[in-house]
């Protein structure tokens, strides 16, 4: 390994490749921060561009590059707009919009841009050390303990419902997965729920239903509550540093998530959406009391936990890649692509046949977490100010880029169409304070447990599965004791407060 590593080092320090790592997270930053473009099209368009560089080790430079550094610089526009650059950033807005609705942008920023460079660091470290010997763990999960990944992560719903609101979260969760349905069935290919509309096929767009759910309703909450525009710092932004006390009280979330979404990103088709998701839901069943009633209203942790975990995913995801040729996401899928048209042949050779490009990357991620970190935190009084524009330029700027990352996510009109019926939905669904975010988290899940579930049921021909499979039964266990602990724990407390009650 460390003979590699000098390999690597040697290829990556090489002033081109400098070069090409600040052009990737620059490129990659700018996109993460405009809703709906995302790290998938911008490689896609530089692919040519790679494939002309010639050398395989700095294409896959710059594209990484662009890939870590949008899911970095996605974090802006879910912090300051409410609106998520990337889906891996969606759980990003649920607390760092709060936050910067509290007046507290900067520090919003600040602890996003250090939980991003931990996680992607740490997440760099341990794809180093244990690359090899995941690729072996990657391959024992199939459809079956992907499927039951899927049960677990909707199983910790409640962890985004809001106190009293466990029904109503379960309801949009249900709402989620109905919409999950429409479009081509896993089973076979006909178009399900259609209603004979063409566009509607490949089902709905993610990014059409995050912007929908989210940044359309905050520009119209704008225009009905003008006071809404104003920052709780009087328009300045201030308070960009984090204490010692808050350094010290996001350091264990960072360490616990960085493992996670790293050991997530691992897992083919798991990725870094579901890391950022799974993180925020674990982080809120083990916050107590007061801590866990932040979780939604502008918590540090709740701020923290997605950010490192989606960014600790991305360097988790390129095991599978490098080691396996498994993309683990549709980006990965697009960099495979581009390492098969570089004539490299990602699997257990790679290490072996072509080291300088596999520790090359590898390197390369620290240096450009180093250079995301740089570029991100001497900004973050500029960006934070994007709070301080009049609200007659803010609400039209929202719904410019709401629009704009809709029609570009599919090159449709009629993705427009669905934004806005569904943003007013959601909008109504807000005053009557059901939570959004469980439905695009049933969305998103449901769609990827229904394939998977429907490849398991074929493979074994029924249910059986679930007994021929430990790991999907340990799975499934799992998922019943955290719909189960959150109902006891309640339980528990309420029994607790009228044992005081009695006492008194």
């Amino acid at each position: 390994m460390l003979e590699g590593l000098l390999l690597g080092l040697a290829a990556a320090v090489t002033p081109f490749n400098l070069m090409m790592v600040v052009l990737g997270c620059v490129i990659g930053t700018v996109i993460g921060m405009l809703p709906g473009l995302g790290p998938m099209s911008i490689i896609a368009i530089m692919i040519p561009v790679a494939i002309s560089i010639g050398d395989p080790a700095s294409a896959l430079i710059l594209l990484s590059g662009v890939y870590y550094g949008a899911i970095f610089g996605g974090s802006t526009s879910s912090i300051l707009l409410n609106a998520p650059g990337v889906a891996g950033t969606v759980a990003t807005s649920f607390d760092g919009y709060p936050m910067a609705r509290k007046g507290m942008a900067g520090k919003a920023l600040t602890i996003a841009a250090i939980a991003s460079f931990a996680g992607g660091t740490i997440g760099t470290i341990l794809l180093m050390i244990f690359a090899p010997a995941l690729s072996s763990v990657a391959l024992l999960f199939h459809s079956a303990e992907y499927f039951a990944l899927m049960v677990v992560g909707l199983s910790a719903i409640a962890a985004f419902a809001g106190t009293g609101q466990v029904g109503k979260a379960l309801m949009m969760t249900i709402l989620g997965l109905m919409m999950g349905t429409v479009g081509e069935g896993a089973l076979s290919n006909m178009p399900r729920f259609t209603f004979g509309i063409m566009e509607l096929q490949s089902g709905f767009s993610f990014i059409t239903l995050a912007m929908a759910m989210f940044a359309l309703p905050e520009a119209l909450f704008l225009v009905m509550n003008p006071a809404r525009a104003a920052t709780g710092a009087g328009g300045k932004i201030t308070n960009l540093r984090i204490s010692r006390a808050e350094a010290r009280t996001i350091a264990p979330v960072i360490g616990r998530q960085s493992l996670q979404g790293f050991f997530i990103g691992v897992l083919p088709g798991a990725g870094a959406t579901i890391a950022s998701f799974l993180g925020y839901a674990v982080e809120r069943n083990l916050a107590k009391g007061k801590e866990q009633e932040e979780f939604g209203h502008g918590s540090i942790k709740g701020l923290a936990a997605p950010e490192t975990a989606n960014n600790a995913a991305c360097s988790g995801s390129f095991v599978p890649l490098l080691t396996l040729g498994i993309p683990g996401s549709g980006t990965t899928a697009i960099l495979l692509g581009a390492l098969l048209a570089l004539s490299v042949t990602p699997g257990p050779r790679l290490m072996v046949d072509e080291p300088d490009v596999f520790w090359a990357v590898i390197v390369s991620m620290y240096i450009g977490n180093l250079v995301l970190l740089m570029l991100n935190l001497p900004l973050i009084p500029y960006i934070a100010k994007i709070l301080t524009i009049p609200r007659q330029y803010l609400i039209p700027f929202i719904l410019f880029f709401t629009l704009m990352g809709s029609y570009i996510g599919q090159n449709n009109s009629t993705e427009l169409l669905i934004l806005v019926g569904f943003g007013v939905i959601a909008t109504i669904l807000r005053f009557a304070d059901y939570p959004l975010a469980p439905l695009l988290i049933g969305f998103i899940l449901g769609t990827m447990m229904e394939d998977n579930f429907a490849r398991a049921m074929q493979l074994y021909q029924g249910f059986g599965f679930i007994l021929d499979r430990p790991m999907t039964l340990g799975l499934l266990v799992l998922a019943a004791i955290l719909v189960v602990l959150p109902s006891y724990r309640a339980r528990r407390a309420r029994l607790r407060a009228a044992g005081v009650a009695d006492g008194d």
